[in-house]
Parts: C-alpha cells; structure tokens; sequence
C-alpha cells in the first residue's frame, strides 16, 4: 500500500488512540479496561462517573473543535491563496472573542455553552466587514485584499476588546479563563451548541470544493473553467466562519491548528480538497486532543491548557513556513 493511501487509516487510528487516551488519562488515571465497562456498561463506579461525565464531553469538544479548526483552515488558505492563513487571517477568531467578551461585559451568556451564539455572531460580523473593504474596487476581494483586511480588523477588534476588559475587572476574570484555549470544564451541552454550526460549516465547504481547487490555479483559471469566483469564495468564507465561531466558543482561540494541519494533509493525500478536507478534519481532531492530553502529562498533577500545548507545537511549524522558498508568494 502506497504512502498516500496509509494516510487515512494512520489518521483513523490516531483519532481513536487520542481518544482512549484522553478518557483514560488525568489526575485520575483510568484503567482501559474500566473506560470500555464506563462506556458499555454504565455504571456508578468512581472511576465511571469520572469518565462519563467529565471525560467524554471533553474529548467530544476536543474532537469536534480540532476538526472544525483544520477543515476551516484548509478552507482559509485556500480562500486567500495565502499558505501561512488560519481561522484568524479574516479576522474569524477575534471578531469571535469579541463576541464572547460583549456577552460576558453585558451579562448575556454565562458559561461555554452559552457563548456560541455571541461567537458566532462576532465571527458573521468580522467576516462580512472584511470581505465588504476587500470587495470594494475593480479587482474584487481578492486573496491579498482579503489578508490584509483581515489583518487589520482583527487588530482593531482585539484593541476594542482590550478596552472592554481593562475596564471592567468582572469580565477580565470570567474572559481570562475562555481566552488561553482549553478543553477542561466542558460539558455534554456544549457539543450540542455546536452541533448546528458544524454541520452547517462542512456542509458549504466540502460543496466549494472543486472551486478551491480551481481557485488555486488563479482567478482567470478558475472563471475559465466554468466557477463563480466570488461566490466560491464567499461560500467558503461562510463555512469557515461557522466552524470557526463552534470551535472558539467551546474552547477559545486555539492557535496553529488551522494552520498546521492543512500543510500536513496536502503532504499525506492527493486529489485536491475533496482529500484534504476532510483528512484536515482529521488531523485537526488528533492534534487538538492530543495536545490536550500532552498537557495533562507535563506537569501532573496539574495540566497545561491545550491552547498553549498547540502554540508549543505550531511555533515551529510556522518557522518551517516562512523559511521555506515561496512560502508566502
């Protein structure tokens, strides 16, 4: 079996493993033999009550935002034509916290569960701002337009945050906890909220996926072969925007995932998006959880938060990046 083809079930395997782990390992480690009795057999047993309900809702979010943060990047760099974009390129992840930040400010949401909404808005507000500057003129919102509208969005928005919190000591306590990116305190609610916004994100990104292809091979190319370039892009946008609202509201901004696992998932498969999309969703699932439970070993008893384990780990990848010839052409 060639390389490529044992990417998938490599990928499979490394979700499942991540997962087993992630149930079995903490300041109470877990015997496997008594995770599968917890999640085959019930039970009121310590150990059982561990995984059920604190365990399994954590590796839940963990799953499901890793895979969200992969899929969108792959979506963004795509988008943008830019190697080195992440769900923050276009503002995603701070129009995201602000979202929450107003919630907290204002005493509308209190807890992970309630945050997706105000996330989501925050996100649909930041990408329809950066997407209306960047259409503005004859060229359209094209991938250089779009990054550096992004990029100016979002330090605007993180300055307008910044003022928000310094003000009011309340928010700033309650925000500091969401704002490091972590999985712990999650519950079985919180994979609900996210649910819809999920769905509905990989939905209309793995549908614009031949026109990322396209897009690839430049503007022109791509209206030649018959796409609808700025529909292709908003479409995805929006997708991108919906996974990236999910896996901030439940963890907070985790950073590199989006960025990371892309790279990783064009070197493992071909066949364009319709392979690395979801293979990204993958990847982003076994990198997020894993580095969740890496932070549960470091330092035990206590745990470092998965947002600053993945920062660890894409510090270096981006490094590689920008090194690399051509990276950012």
């Amino acid at each position: 079996m060639s390389p490529k083809r044992l990417a998938w079930p490599a990928a499979v395997l490394a979700v499942a493993a991540v997962g087993l782990l992630s149930l079995a390992v903490g300041t109470r480690a877990v015997p496997l033999s008594a995770v599968f009795d917890a999640l085959l057999h019930g039970g009121g047993s310590p150990d059982a009550m561990v995984v059920r309900s604190l365990r399994v809702p954590r590796t839940e979010v963990g799953l499901t935002a890793g895979a969200a943060l992969g899929v969108a990047g792959a979506a963004l760099q795509a988008v943008t034509r830019n190697p080195l974009a992440d769900p923050g390129i276009l503002g995603l992840s701070q129009g995201a916290a602000a979202g929450v930040v107003l919630a907290i400010g204002f005493g509308l949401a209190n807890g992970f569960g309630g945050y997706v909404w105000y996330a989501f808005a925050g996100a649909v507000v930041a990408a329809c701002l950066v997407y209306g500057i960047a259409a503005r003129g004859r060229e359209g919102a094209s991938p250089v337009k779009l990054a550096l509208a992004g990029t100016a969005l979002s330090a605007m928005t993180a300055g307008a945050t910044t003022v928000v919190l310094t003000s009011s000591s309340a928010t700033l306590d309650q925000f500091r906890f969401w704002q490091v990116g972590a999985l712990s305190g999650r519950d079985a609610d919180t994979v609900v909220r996210m649910l819809p916004f999920l769905a509905g994100g990989a939905v209309l990104v793995l549908a614009c996926a031949r026109g990322l292809d396209a897009l690839a091979l430049g503007d022109e190319t791509a209206r030649a072969l018959g796409h609808r370039v700025q529909l292709v892009r908003g479409v995805a946008a929006l997708g991108a925007t919906l996974l990236t609202a999910a896996a901030v509201a439940a963890a907070g901004p985790i950073a590199f995932v989006g960025l990371a696992v892309p790279h990783l998932a064009r070197r493992l498969v071909s066949g364009g998006h319709r392979a690395v999309l979801p293979l990204s969703a993958l990847l982003g699932a076994a990198l997020l959880l894993g580095a969740d439970v890496a932070g549960r070993v470091v330092r035990a008893p206590a745990e470092v938060p998965a947002g600053v384990m993945t920062a660890l780990v894409g510090v270096p990848v981006l490094v590689v990046l920008v090194r690399r010839k051509g990276a950012v052409a």
